[in-house]
């Protein structure tokens, strides 16, 4: 992937300004986590799979589906590739006979602690740009922008 390149000055202090820079923010971290994670972390919705199914267990396609709002089959097609790679297994589900649950395997629960390991190590090299007050400040922000557009979820509908 090419290097993201430089946002021209965003909109100020408006919701299409955080909206902007968070933009531009997940853009540059997405580039960085490539450079850093190396092949087996490459794709951002494996390690976020991956994560949860390790951060919060087992859990089935259509419910991680849910989580991230993708398609099934979407997360199928991550789930089958972290099969191959022997980082989750498929286990019965007593509440759906025909939705297994996906479970992280010990390989994958390593990864994950490595990519946590990396991940400690990367953000420690820009914690201190931010004073913690704002970085509080900050995540309150985003927080509470998340909760309003998920709020008005309704009204998400593609006009024509």
């Amino acid at each position: 992937m090419r290097r993201p390149r430089k946002l021209r000055k965003s909109s100020g202090g408006t919701v299409r300004g955080v909206v902007e820079e968070a933009i531009a923010l997940y853009h540059r971290i997405r580039w960085v986590s490539e450079q850093v994670y190396g092949e087996e972390g490459r794709s951002t919705a494996r390690r976020g799979i991956l994560r949860g199914l390790v951060r919060y267990g087992a859990q089935s396609v259509p419910a991680l589906a849910r989580a991230r709002s993708v398609t099934r089959q979407h997360v199928q097609e991550v789930v089958d590739a972290l099969l191959e790679h022997d980082l989750v297994t498929l286990e019965p589900n007593p509440a759906h006979k025909r939705s297994p649950l996906v479970k992280a395997t010990s390989a994958g629960e390593v990864l994950v602690k490595e990519m946590d390991d990396i991940d400690t190590r990367v953000l420690s090299t820009v914690s201190d740009v931010v004073s913690a007050r704002d970085m509080e400040l900050t995540v309150r922000t985003l927080r509470t922008l998340r909760n309003a557009f998920e709020m008005q979820s309704a009204r998400w509908r593609r006009s024509s």
